[in-house]
């Protein structure tokens, strides 16, 4: 049976456009940056974690309430998150932002089959059609790029690898978010993450204070765009709409930060590229139309 999600208090297309701008300004930060993916990760995650401490005080009685069941699988999300930064984050060291992004598209694929088998979430056969559009429209926009060298075939093997983690992550939050508030898991969440980069850079030696003060702005403000308005908003609408519905959102990240990366990283873009854009939002615009249908009318065939 799949998980029975409460209606949300403002129209969900508004934190998913806020979201997508956000996130697709991530990878032109990240790019703009020359310290290390594993310290951009943990600083990014920190300066988050500092800026929500002071909402806090008031829920810590909801920390005590959390089992141990749960703690183990927030520390679980909180490794898979601080994963996927590691290696998508890295894969934009060698990789154009078009094809990073373009592969990190795949996350709803991954997630829709981790949410059959673990909750028998079922799409319909249209909305599996508009996946289907919006991965191929977003395997377009990379496709003048994937792959041309070796270097570039190992950036996209790191992305790939963090989309995979990544979907692991949100499936995890679609199952907590039933049961710890949106806060108390983000919270938890970026704080785990945090300890494992931190655990990573110390055993690799990777010094943590001897950058310029760009790149401390750089990580100010990958905290403040795609996390708090970008990430936090992902996982705050896991409790009103599925894990694969929030990743086929995702897809216009690709879109954005393509176009993002072509004003300001001045990466080109070709008519496939704009074609591929054009298509994923099609392709994403009939997946949630038709999953949004198909929860409306499971509603009134239970009422």
């Amino acid at each position: 049976m799949s998980l029975e999600k409460p209606s949300s208090p403002i129209p969900i297309i508004i934190p998913l456009l806020i979201g997508v701008i956000a996130v697709s300004f991530s990878s032109i930060f990240i790019k703009w940056s020359s310290a290390p993916a594993s310290i951009q990760g943990m600083y990014r995650l920190l300066f988050t974690v500092i800026l929500m401490l002071p909402f806090g005080v008031r829920r810590i009685s909801e920390f005590r309430r959390i089992t141990p069941k749960n703690w183990l699988l927030l520390g679980l999300s909180g490794f898979f998150l601080a994963l996927h930064f590691l290696l998508w984050m890295g894969s934009l060291k060698y990789t154009t932002v078009a094809s990073s992004t373009i592969i990190l598209a795949l996350e709803p694929v991954f997630i829709w089959c981790g949410a059959y088998f673990l909750f028998k979430e079922r799409i319909s056969t249209i909305a599996k059609f508009g996946m289907f559009i919006a991965v191929v429209g977003a395997g377009l926009i990379g496709w003048g790029d994937i792959g041309i060298s070796s270097t570039n075939l190992y950036g996209d093997l790191l992305s790939f690898m963090g989309t995979i983690a990544v979907a692991i992550h949100m499936l995890i939050g679609q199952k907590l978010l039933s049961q710890v508030s949106p806060y108390v898991y983000n919270l938890s969440v970026f704080s785990v993450a945090v300890v494992v980069f931190a655990i990573y850079n110390i055993s690799l030696g990777v010094s943590f204070i001897n950058y310029a003060g760009r790149e401390w702005g750089i990580f100010l403000l990958l905290a403040i765009v795609p996390t708090l308005f970008g990430h936090m908003l992902f996982n705050w609408l896991l409790q009103y709409i599925s894990a694969t519905r929030v990743s086929m959102s995702i897809l216009g990240e690709p879109v954005g930060a393509s176009i993002l990366a072509f004003i300001l990283l001045h990466e080109k873009l070709s008519i496939m590229q704009i074609s591929g854009g054009v298509l994923a939002i099609a392709g994403m615009i009939l997946f949630m139309k038709v999953t949004r249908s198909d929860n409306k009318a499971r509603v009134k065939e239970n009422l």
